[in-house]
């Protein structure tokens, strides 16, 4: 498979095979933290389409200081902020300053972020466990619709999407500091979710 510099330098030639697989390794998680923006699926369709769009526009700009994907995910931030204020779906300032940490559970995580006592591992197959498994993503998923916006975002790119913390402080323009203390405090409610969802 080729590298992501390599299908740059294939794009840059005109090659449109090289843009198909960027796409193809990119797409979906465009429209995934596009939702995290913007709640409507047509909508974070849009979004990630235009970032396709603006990227195509920018490539013979991009300087390489960061990663294809780290560029990538910044221009749908950028799109996707806006797109969120047109459609008047933007948050209310004092929800997104007093995200409170008021779980008990902030006491399970390192400074680093990193589980103290990671959640047990999944290992059953039988149907009950695949159903239970479901079960739990679903209301794991009804959480991470719930938290703030910022919060929401930072969990998507580190959690899902694995970008690393520098990444998302690129992509969300966040101070190291700031993007470890939204990340902390989605991953203790994200916990808490499981947690009362398996009644422990």
């Amino acid at each position: 498979m080729a590298g992501e510099d390599e299908l740059v330098e294939q794009l840059l030639a005109r090659d449109e095979s090289a843009f198909v697989a960027l796409v193809e390794r990119h797409h979906d998680g465009l429209k995934r933290v596009a939702l995290t923006f913007i709640r409507s699926p047509s909508i974070a369709e849009e979004v990630a389409q235009e970032t396709w769009r603006a990227f195509l526009e920018g490539l013979k700009t991009f300087e390489r200081r960061s990663s294809v994907k780290t560029f990538l995910y910044r221009i749908l931030a950028n799109i996707a902020r806006t797109r969120a204020v047109r459609e008047q779906r933007t948050t209310n300032e004092s929800e997104l300053e007093s995200e409170g940490d008021d779980s008990p559970l902030g006491d399970r995580f390192g400074e680093a972020g990193n589980w103290l006592a990671p959640p047990t591992a999944w290992s059953a197959q039988t149907a009950d466990a695949i159903l239970e498994r479901k079960q739990a993503m679903a209301h794991l998923q009804r959480a991470l619709e719930q938290l703030p916006e910022r919060q929401r975002a930072v969990v998507q790119l580190r959690d899902v999407e694995g970008l690393s913390s520098e990444e998302v402080c690129a992509v969300l323009d966040l101070s190291e500091v700031h993007q470890r203390v939204l990340l902390h405090r989605a991953r203790t409610k994200l916990r808490a979710a499981l947690e009362d969802h398996f009644g422990r």
